[in-house]
C-alpha cells in the first residue's frame, strides 16, 4: 500500500512539536497552516492542550524500548482516533480520505491523523523508523525517512558536526 502524500509532512509536525514545544495557540494555528491541514479546522485552547499532550505521547512512542511497546502505545492511540474513514473533496484538493467526522476540532483531528500516518509509516517500512539524534548533545526526536532506513541523526548538521569530531578524536 502506498502512503497518503501527506502523511510525512503529518509526522514531521508531530515531531515539530515534541523537539519545539508550542508557544500557544498562535504558534498551534501557524505551525499547522504551514502543512497540509485545512485551515477551516477549528481550534481553540483546548486544543493547544490536547496537542501538546500529543507531542508528550509521540514523545514516548519515539523513546519506546521496544517494537512491541512502540505497537502498544500506537494501538492505545489509534483506538482512541477510531472514527470511520470517509471520503472527501474538501478546499477542492481532490478525493481523499479522512479519518474524521465533520465537525472535529484540531487537536483530535491531529490525534487521528498521526496515528493512521505512523502506523501506515512503520508497518509498510519497519518500526524501527523513530529515533533520536545520535549527537549526544543534540537528541532531537526525528522520523527515518531514508532510503535504506538507517538514519541516525536528526540532520545533516548534526551528522556533520558528529563525523567532524570523530574526524579529529582520530587526527589527535
Amino acid at each position: 500500500m502506498r502512503e497518503n502524500h501527506y502523511y510525512a509532512e503529518i509526522l514531521r509536525l508531530v515531531t515539530d512539536f515534541t523537539n519545539a514545544p508550542l508557544a500557544g495557540l498562535a504558534d498551534l494555528r501557524q505551525r499547522c497552516a504551514s502543512t497540509c491541514l485545512s485551515l477551516e479546522i477549528p481550534s481553540g485552547p483546548a486544543d493547544l492542550a490536547g496537542v501538546r499532550a500529543l507531542a508528550l505521547r509521540w514523545a514516548e512512542i519515539v523513546d519506546a524500548d521496544s517494537e512491541t511497546s512502540r505497537v502498544r502505545l500506537l494501538n492505545t492511540l489509534l483506538a482512541e482516533a477510531a472514527a470511520y474513514p470517509r471520503i472527501t473533496d474538501h478546499d477542492g484538493a481532490g478525493w481523499h480520505l479522512h479519518y474524521r467526522d465533520d465537525g472535529v476540532s484540531l487537536a483530535p483531528v491531529l490525534r487521528a491523523v498521526v496515528a493512521v500516518a505512523a502506523a501506515q509509516h512503520l508497518t509498510e517500512l519497519g518500526m524501527h523508523r523513530l529515533g533520536r539524534c545520535a549527537l549526544v548533545e543534540c537528541r532531537l526526536a526525528f522520523v527515518d525517512f531514508s532510503r535504506g532506513g538507517s538514519q541516525r541523526y536528526c540532520s545533516r548538521v548534526c551528522a556533520n558536526r558528529d563525523a567532524v569530531r570523530r574526524h579529529r578524536q582520530k587526527v589527535s
